[in-house]
């Protein structure tokens, strides 16, 4: 028998239904993928099995009987656990005080050497470093997370729902993940797993339901769907079709790069990127891709020489690189690139106020800039004025890449593009890459999936230990020419 269930419920806000007839079984001791696009409906399911939403028809079963949930608490209560995409943390808190927050130990006279204790124990669980008393705000985001994980083995749970928990985790921390699930499974624990990682899906899940605009339309056990059946079912085509043809890029050098070195992190890299190139630099994480990027840019101190259009320039903030002509798209939407609490409008405009009046800013001018950019880039949102923090995960990157755009640069560098979007956006987001070199833009892409780096780049640089390890170009942009570069047991293929 299920240990929680979703029968025949439809979900309506208003006069709008956001899911139709959805039937959905999770097992004791299953790891049961739930993906779609954005927008299918995935959020809506997760709060109606975790108690922060009522269905407007149909039936929620706990061990086969009808149950109706007051709260996310009461849901817990009953042993159903959630782990947000959004973080569900105290700040100002210890590490030790957020995984038992709310379960305190000791009762009114708090065991705090207990709960320590037990953090500890579980952090170690975890094969993380992190300690118990640090502060949550001075944990980087993959830390946090890391306690968010914790946070949820301490509850015990008999249902383990996980909202895309591997979006921000290294390749370090995704093998513990893994391992924590397949421990959970094999205590008999239910798991809902969500994620846009299709490979993820197709690694642990014993079971996959597929949405599209809130309806079930296919159910498959582990073995009947690959990556690319899966991303057909999401969105309706092939996933070889998800990346446009590749360009043809001038021979003209855009930028030239020569023994940049960031001390500690990279040595002596060259590279030239041409006119009208989507540039692709893969390697492992921890091979200073990142810091490459962020050394270009000054957002790290750095040594070397860098020529914009032949001409030398000195760059050691990010306005140097905004007067040369260069802009970064971080890699973390969420705490570098966007205000989350502002609206569209502000957003966009931010890095470029001096565009839109001296003392007093024309905010009919921001508004027609921001109507531009949601037409140019598809940003889907119910109100001009909602806030950043309320857009889809895809909506909020294509808003941060219509703010990279803004000023016009003629050299963008664009870390992780697609992290943490769903397979339908992530077709938009290559289409507008490979649009902006059309015209005439060089692009560099740093990216941890394979197939991105692959099905993007009109050439691939792959670094290893802070160091280009070699080059690889046309036919040879192949899955094993890159990894072998990356682990240092290939040489440059042509």
């Amino acid at each position: 028998m299920a240990v929680l269930t979703l029968s025949n419920v439809s979900k309506s806000f208003g006069p709008i239904r956001v899911l139709h007839n959805v039937d959905l079984a999770l097992q004791a001791g299953e790891v049961h993928a739930l993906i779609g696009e954005n927008g299918a409906g995935k959020s809506t399911i997760m709060k109606i099995l975790g108690g922060f939403l009522d269905p407007t028809e149909g039936d929620v079963l706990l061990n086969g009987k009808p149950v109706r949930f007051a709260s996310g608490p009461e849901a817990e209560a009953q042993g159903i656990v959630v782990i947000h995409q959004e973080f569900n943390i105290a700040p100002d808190l210890t590490v030790a005080a957020n995984i038992f927050l709310g379960r305190e130990l000791g009762g009114w006279r708090l065991n705090h050497t207990a709960m320590r204790q037990e953090a500890e124990q579980l952090l170690r669980r975890l094969n993380t470093s992190i300690s118990p008393d640090a502060v949550i705000r001075d944990l980087s985001v993959p830390d946090r997370q890391m306690v968010e994980i914790a946070k949820a083995l301490a509850r015990n749970a008999r249902v383990l729902i996980m909202d895309e928990p591997s979006a921000v985790l290294t390749h370090r921390e995704v093998h513990t993940l893994y391992e924590q699930i397949d421990r959970l499974r094999a205590d008999g624990v239910a798991i809902l797993y969500c994620s846009h990682r299709l490979d993820e899906v197709a690694h642990l899940a014993d079971r996959i339901t597929v949405l599209r605009d809130g309806r079930v339309v296919r159910q498959a056990v582990r073995g009947e769907l690959d990556e690319g059946g899966m991303a057909t079912a999401m969105v309706g085509r092939k996933l070889e079709d998800f990346y446009p043809p590749k360009g043809n890029p001038s021979s003209e050098p855009a930028l030239t790069v020569r023994k940049l070195t960031v001390p500690g992190r990279v040595k002596d890299v060259d590279l030239v990127l041409r006119r009208g190139e989507v540039l692709g630099i893969a390697g492992l994480v921890g091979s200073g891709r990142t810091e490459l990027a962020e050394g270009l840019v000054g957002l790290r101190p750095a040594t070397g020489e860098i020529e914009v259009q032949g001409k030398p320039v000195r760059i050691n903030d990010l306005r140097d690189a905004f007067d040369a002509g260069l802009a970064y798209l971080t890699e973390d939407r969420k705490e570098a690139g966007l205000l989350l609490d502002k609206g569209l409008r502000e957003n966009l405009t931010l890095a470029t106020l001096e565009r839109f009046g001296n003392w007093r800013v024309d905010r009919k001018a921001e508004e027609a800039a921001l109507q531009r950019a949601t037409q140019e880039f598809d940003i889907r949102a119910p109100s001009p004025t909602i806030l950043a923090g309320k857009l889809s995960g895809g909506n909020q990157q294509k808003l941060l890449l219509a703010k990279t755009m803004l000023p016009e640069p003629r050299i963008i560098i664009i870390d992780e593009p697609t992290r943490g979007i769903d397979v339908g956006t992530k077709s938009q987001i290559y289409a507008f890459i490979r649009k902006l070199a059309e015209d005439g833009l060089s692009i560099i892409v740093i990216s941890s999936e394979m197939t991105e780096v692959i099905g993007l780049s009109d050439r691939v640089l792959v670094m290893r230990e802070g160091q280009l390890a070699g080059e690889v170009s046309g036919d040879a942009i192949t899955e094993d020419n890159i990894v072998r570069l990356a682990m240092g047991v290939g040489r440059e293929a042509a």
